[in-house]
């Protein structure tokens, strides 16, 4: 099942609630929350306190994507905050068996994430530890990027890895997702498709998750 996971990065911070009422009704069932800390990528987003007002406020599943240094030493504030799922990047990690073992003894699914222009080889040997990998399909730290096309091989040879060893890991992408592009990535393998300025800039966000929906089903 392809799923889309609206981002919060470049969403009306002004009317939460709102937002959350048409994401929901919309038929989506995970939101992907972006946490920046200005060294890791050169922005800063949000914390524990952002993420435990949106739980407090929705059941869809809270997948929190951690672009931070030293990601082990905040696993336990975002699993109480309220997240279900907590991805880390592999290029921040200090240990990231230990980082994915932290994560999955809060019983939360772990996941990894790779920027760019690092390889899968970085991951292999985690496969089988973790319950997604997310690509990044820009450099990560800014919304409204324009997605890299270079990185549709790394998700095909992903999915070729995952299927051989028979693992069970999703696939999720994140970084200019469109109209245009979804049907690419579903087509290499991906099956979670981060988006966010893409509905958020449409006058109707309920019409656009419908239009990519469509999109990716053609």
């Amino acid at each position: 099942m392809i799923r889309i996971a609206p981002s919060i990065l470049t969403w009306d911070y002004t009317d939460i609630g709102r937002t959350l009422r048409v994401i929901e009704k919309s038929g989506i069932d995970i939101l992907h929350l972006d946490v920046m800390d200005g060294h890791f990528v050169p922005n800063i987003s949000f914390g524990p306190a952002v993420v435990e007002s949106i739980r407090n406020k929705t059941d869809l599943t809270l997948d929190v994507h951690l672009m931070i240094e030293k990601p082990e030493n905040f696993i336990n504030d975002f699993k109480n905050a309220g997240a279900d799922i907590i991805t880390v990047h592999v290029e921040a990690a200090n240990k990231l068996s230990r980082a994915i073992e932290m994560i999955k003894k809060k019983g939360l699914k772990a996941g990894v994430s790779l920027n760019p222009g690092t390889g899968l080889n970085s991951v292999k040997d985690h496969l089988s530890e973790v319950d997604m990998v997310l690509l990044m399909t820009v450099n990560p730290g800014f919304g409204k990027q324009k997605f890299m096309k270079s990185v549709i091989p790394k998700i095909r040879e992903l999915k070729e890895i995952i299927s051989k060893k028979s693992l069970n890991a999703d696939i999720e992408v994140d970084g200019g997702i469109n109209l245009l592009n979804a049907p690419m990535v579903v087509q290499a393998g991906a099956n979670i498709l981060v988006v966010g300025n893409y509905i958020y800039s449409a006058r109707n966000i309920s019409k656009a998750i419908e239009s990519l929906k469509k999109a990716i089903k053609n």
